[in-house]
């Protein structure tokens, strides 16, 4: 099968096209045959060796979608032909995250998705909406779910209740479409008129310009009557925290998503003088994958996808992740060879 390698270790980001076996499912395992991958901004941090992987290449990306073309021992064959997606955390059935649950995913511990094979625990083989086109169900597995997990079980919110969000990346894109699922009032920011246009296009109630008004805090108090939101999505850079800090009410929340909060210099009087909860959070369990799924197939939801790239072109794809500037998903597709 055709395969893209990376070697974390080795820090030169390069990307390796490949051939390598087509794997074999085992025990309680499925064989996916995919057709899309999706990037992360996860995805960088392992090509940085963020989490000191060991020495050697593996296939990069913990997103991706196709078909189940076999199964192994134990697994019904009924299962061949599903649309499914792997789940980020294989292990975390569900529940409440241990560190057994997080202990391995694919595209850092595990091959990932960049091949046109995926073997997966048939558990973790998550059926896709069927509206879904491969290349929106691969959006799916980390930045849905991490945005349903923040907006649904972190946040707790309601209908009727306000969430700001940062930035138009793929997290703050689909939490914006599940809150307006969910009857919630969106704030969001952007530096972009053609990005404020396309997140109203999108529901957002108002749009804050953060360049225009790098305080941006002050006016989402403006905009709440000084109250504040009742929740953030914290998805951004350097300062953002202490704005996110500033711009939730007293008893709000803010949830953390992944490690790009890290380094805020948070001043903690922000936090517990207004008891404000600050949750992280890691992604979500198959189960809370299987949820989000249901709803995004209630609602016929469709992910916003920014570019479409061929598996020829992933060093395009990452670098216009490592850019910034898109809107939404950052794909590959994973055509058969010859096209066919």
């Amino acid at each position: 099968m055709r395969a893209c390698e990376i070697d974390p270790g080795a820090g030169d980001g390069r990307i390796y096209h490949v051939e390598r076996p087509t794997p074999e499912p085992g025990q309680g395992e499925v064989l996916i045959r995919l057709g899309a991958a999706s990037l992360n901004y996860r995805d960088l941090l392992v090509m940085q060796n963020f989490y000191n992987a060991p020495p050697g290449r593996e296939i990069p990306l913990s997103d991706g979608a196709g078909r189940i073309v076999a199964t192994g021992p134990d697994v019904p064959e009924e299962r061949i032909g599903q649309r499914v997606a792997a789940a980020f955390f294989p292990d975390w059935q569900r529940g409440a995250i241990t560190a057994t649950a997080r202990g391995r995913s694919f595209g850092a511990n595990l091959p990932g998705m960049l091949a046109e094979y995926a073997v997966v625990p048939a558990h973790a083989a998550i059926e896709v909406p069927p509206h879904l086109s491969d290349e929106e169900a691969a959006t799916l597995p980390c930045a849905g779910l991490t945005a349903w997990t923040a907006l649904c079980e972190a946040a707790q919110l309601r209908p009727g209740m306000s969430v700001l969000l940062l930035g138009s990346g793929g997290v703050s894109v689909m939490a914006l479409q599940f809150a307006k699922i969910m009857g919630l009032r969106v704030i969001q920011t952007t530096s972009s008129p053609a990005k404020r246009a396309r997140l109203l296009e999108l529901g957002a109630d108002e749009v804050i310009d953060y360049t225009a008004e790098p305080d941006w805090h002050q006016a989402v108090r403006r905009l709440t009557g000084g109250d504040g939101v009742d929740a953030v999505v914290e998805i951004g850079g350097t300062g953002t925290l202490t704005n996110s800090a500033l711009s939730v009410r007293t008893g709000g929340t803010i949830v953390c998503v992944g490690f790009v909060t890290e380094g805020q210099g948070l001043d903690p009087k922000l936090i517990v003088g207004r008891a404000i909860r600050l949750i992280g959070i890691s992604v979500g369990s198959c189960e809370g994958f299987a949820e989000m799924n249901r709803a995004i197939a209630l609602h016929k939801m469709r992910p916003v996808v920014d570019r479409v790239f061929a598996m020829e072109q992933a060093e395009e794809a990452f670098a216009l992740m490592r850019a910034g500037g898109h809107f939404g998903k950052v794909v590959i597709s994973i055509a058969p060879a010859g096209g066919g």
